[in-house]
């Protein structure tokens, strides 16, 4: 078993992170301040994503709580794939569990499309959502003090939805009152 503090998780994405967008640098010959501001503000959904899905929400003497990376056996208590069965009824703090999971992800829905040009419309953004959402439930599988759970999923899909039906009707009412002043 590892155990790994937020700091260090932050240390090791913002060092990935300033790799890769340094190789895309030199690959495409290119650098461009405008595109790594909105770049930076994938980093600030993963880095904020991190911490509220690796690592304790409670303090613990006053700092961030550690996280357990291991392959140990995952207890079938901590994987849920029957929809809102324990969304309810395992803690006094569902409310904010709902609440924190979809407005966890809404602005993955509104940064993501402004950042990556593919993801043109709401299908393609709440796909690519649900694909980070997908490998963010998996890799807890390696963390045996968090839960996988198909609510989490869900929820944190509606976030995305809801960030992209945002962003696209920001874009197509822009776009009408453009064309209505020519």
């Amino acid at each position: 078993m590892i155990e790994i503090s937020y700091l260090q998780m932050f240390i090791f994405i913002t060092l990935i992170w300033i790799i890769v967008r340094f190789i895309i640098a030199i690959r495409f010959k290119k650098f461009s301040v405008k595109r790594e501001l909105q770049m930076l503000l994938v980093y600030i959904c993963l880095v904020v994503i991190a911490r509220f899905v690796y690592f304790p929400l409670h303090f613990v003497d006053g700092k961030i709580g550690t996280l357990t990376i291991g392959f140990s056996e995952t207890p079938s208590d901590m994987i849920s794939l029957i929809p809102f069965f324990f969304l309810f009824d395992r803690y006094d703090g569902w409310l904010i569990n709902i609440i924190g999971n979809i407005a966890m992800f809404i602005p993955v829905g509104i940064v993501w499309p402004i950042c990556f040009r593919k993801l043109d419309n709401i299908k393609k953004t709440v796909f690519a959502g649900i694909c980070f959402i997908i490998f963010i439930e998996l890799s807890q599988l390696l963390c045996p003090e968090r839960h996988t759970d198909i609510d989490d999923i869900i929820l944190n899909t509606s976030g995305v939805m809801i960030g992209a039906c945002v962003i696209f009707a920001i874009r197509k009412a822009t776009n009408s009152d453009l064309s209505q002043q020519q």
